[in-house]
């Protein structure tokens, strides 16, 4: 039964066409090839390739109506509706195997895939001249199209991407979406269509004004199914959680962090090599990284699902990279610390802070002789011509410390960054530079450096359209970050900031407290922002930033942070003799000094109390296995761990003259005060 039209009203289908068109924005440059080959004959096949909801079907439709509108037929073939067989596909394509105007529009042909061989060697050849045909699906051609010589003038291959910002405004607008949620929706959707169509469909059905949006789990839960679909198992699922959560994915993190969920027969090179078919999966030169609204997904599914297993995905991905931190070529660093850094960016300090997206807007270079007027000219221009001086001093007599930071497109020098190692300064050097000077000031009045150790200040001269919030700005810090985890035996790290006051949170946020004394070179402030890394050491510094609370919330929860004691050698023998004398004392122990320094947090025991006990047991007894040290051994096992009530009791028990077992346990204290001072400098060897 046919439903009878009524006066004046359209057909259902011509008010879709009207509203998907009037939907429709951006692709100009994909309808100028377009254009180009309905009108021109500039090819004869278009190849559109993208993942899933990215617009290839709406392109398509926008293809149809010009084709219509120029006098051309139209013919479309569906591949989720039609039978994978040349045949069928015949079949439905038999109007323009006689029709040199025609138009062929293939739609989701990554559903048959299998014919592209036929397509591509028995079907196309046949067809009219004049006939255009054009082919959309998720996964790019077979390389062959583009190796055979007699496709190379006829065939074109669109890679389909997110829509432009202003593009992605424009259908928000469309869809009537409010002004104030633009931003948050961007930031989930990016430029992706059909994430935006149902973040913008949530959004405007839960607008509340004023209020944070967020996709509910509906929106999670079909853009998983229209993207991603069906996942081959479990360890496949797991690799998708792994690229979503890491910055770059490489078959090195795969195997580290899921080495209970594949086989030895299976093995991480096959599931590697999926990630990288996926359609919406990028291969770059490092590795893998998936489309940014897949990822939030991903994400955002894993949270709700499983926020155990989220944490633990992130756990072991942080450990990992890490480990590859530490020894990384120093070229390498700045990456390797974005990739550390990237699993904390759902943090809203550090995710505010964050502008370095991998595009190469600026990169680092080494600093050469011929690059001393250039950091003239950034540093007066930047800073003003005191700090210009006070570059120059230290590049002519501290190249090596020096790092440059150009533009990509153009190579020029934008900013200079030096990290300056000092042990024990010149005085002309110190008197020069106030920013020195006051660091080490600070040092010295704080806790002054002991033996071995150093403390670094990190200077940045930099042009002013850099300064704050920027990609130059992000590696120079990545740059700061890498010298402190790697380094060996750093006291303090000062870093100087032109304008303090505006990345105060930031830094404060990375345990960087600024300083109450402000240093000026000419009339210029700067901030000094120290950490002290004997009592934060790296890995517990590195711990704190990587708390990843299972409730989902990413607000810091505002504790204090436990801090190790630094002590001078004088200072820790003083408490490790008086320690001592309190072995049997566990609850007492508790509050030696001792108790707060490295030695004890290397122990994996709660009280630190019986973990300092063990600790001196442990070092008593190590020196039975030394034949020159038996004696002393015997003089402390006696006196500390038996517990002999008096001295004199001890050296009767020990059979020695009063004298020589006084003699036997003064060495043996000094021989434990310096074993275990050497392991508070250097740790447990």
């Amino acid at each position: 039964m046919f439903l009878k039209e009524r006066k004046g009203s359209g057909l259902l289908g011509r008010r879709l066409q009207g509203a998907r068109q009037a939907a429709f924005v951006g692709r100009e440059e994909e309808l100028a090839v377009f254009d180009a080959a309905l009108y021109g004959g500039s090819c004869s096949v278009l190849f559109v390739h993208g993942p899933g909801g990215i617009g290839k079907s709406a392109l398509l439709r926008c293809f149809a109506q010009e084709a219509a509108a120029a006098g051309r037929s139209v013919s479309t073939i569906d591949g989720r509706t039609i039978t994978v067989s040349p045949e069928v596909f015949e079949a439905e394509a038999a109007p323009v195997l006689d029709d040199e105007r025609a138009v062929l529009l293939i739609d989701a042909f990554e559903r048959i895939q299998g014919l592209e061989g036929w397509l591509h060697e028995r079907f196309l050849p046949r067809l009219p001249e004049g006939v255009l045909v054009v082919v959309a699906g998720r996964i790019p051609p077979d390389m062959i199209w583009q190796a055979d010589p007699g496709w190379a003038d006829m065939l074109r291959v669109m890679t389909l991407r997110e829509l432009a910002p202003d593009d992605a405004r424009a259908l928000m607008q469309c869809r009537g979406v409010a002004a104030d949620l633009h931003e948050p929706l961007l930031a989930f959707a990016g430029g992706h269509p059909l994430a935006l169509a149902l973040g913008a469909a949530a959004a405007v059905k839960d607008y509340q004004a004023g209020s944070r949006w967020r996709p509910d789990q509906n929106v999670v839960a079909t853009l998983l199914e229209q993207l991603i679909g069906e996942v081959p198992s479990a360890a496949h699922r797991r690799a998708l959680q792994v690229c979503a959560r890491a910055y770059i994915t490489t078959e090195a993190l795969l195997r580290a962090v899921m080495p209970d969920e594949v086989t030895p027969d299976d093995g991480i090179a096959p599931l590697f090599a999926w990630l990288r078919r996926l359609p919406f999966v990028e291969s770059t030169a490092t590795g893998l990284f998936p489309h940014d609204v897949v990822r939030e997904v991903l994400e955002a599914d894993l949270r709700w699902r499983d926020p155990h297993g989220h944490a633990d995905v992130h756990q072991r991905i942080h450990a990992h990279l890490a480990g590859e931190l530490s020894g990384a070529a120093d070229s390498d660093v700045p990456a390797a610390v974005g990739s550390l850094f990237f699993l904390n960016r759902d943090h809203e300090l550090t995710s505010g802070y964050r502008t370095w997206s991998g595009r190469a807007e600026v990169h680092e270079d080494l600093f050469m002789p011929q690059d001393m007027d250039a950091l003239i000219q950034v540093a007066t221009a930047g800073d003003n011509e005191e700090s210009a001086a006070a570059a120059v001093r230290w590049a002519r007599c501290r190249p090596q410390t020096f790092r440059l930071y150009r533009r990509t497109a153009t190579g020029e020098p934008v900013a200079f960054f030096a990290w300056l190692r000092l042990e024990r300064p010149d005085e002309n050097e110190i008197a020069a530079d106030p920013i020195i000077a006051t660091a080490w000031t600070h040092a010295r009045a704080t806790t002054p450096l002991r033996a071995g150790e150093h403390l670094a200040v990190g200077r940045i001269w930099t042009l002013p359209a850099h300064r704050g919030s920027s990609p130059v700005m992000d590696l120079i810090h990545r740059r700061a970050i890498g010298h402190c985890l790697r380094a060996d035996r750093m006291a303090w790290s000062y870093l100087a900031m032109r304008d303090p006051d505006d990345c105060a949170a930031q830094l404060r946020h990375y345990n960087m407290h600024d300083i109450d004394e402000r240093p000026r070179l000419g009339e210029l402030p700067y901030g000094l922002f120290v950490h002290d890394w004997r009592a934060v050491p790296p890995t517990a510094w590195l711990e704190r930033l990587n708390r990843l609370p299972l409730s989902g919330s990413h607000q810091h929860t505002g504790e204090p942070e436990p801090e190790l004691a630094v002590l001078s050698r004088e200072e820790f023998h003083d408490a490790v003799r008086s320690t001592l004398r309190l072995l049997s004392q566990p609850s007492a122990l508790a509050a030696s000094p001792l108790a707060h320094t490295r030695l004890v947090t290397e122990h994996p025991v709660s009280d630190p109390g019986i973990a300092l006990r063990n600790l001196l047991q442990e070092q008593i007894n190590q020196l039975n296995d030394d034949p020159r040290a038996i004696k002393l051994h015997r003089a402390l096992d006696i006196t500390f761990l038996r517990g002999a009530p008096t001295q004199e009791l001890a050296a009767e028990r020990l059979h020695l003259p009063f004298t020589t077992y006084r003699r036997h346990l003064r060495a043996g204290i000094e021989r434990v005060c310096a074993d275990l001072w050497h392991r508070e400098l250097y740790g447990h060897t």
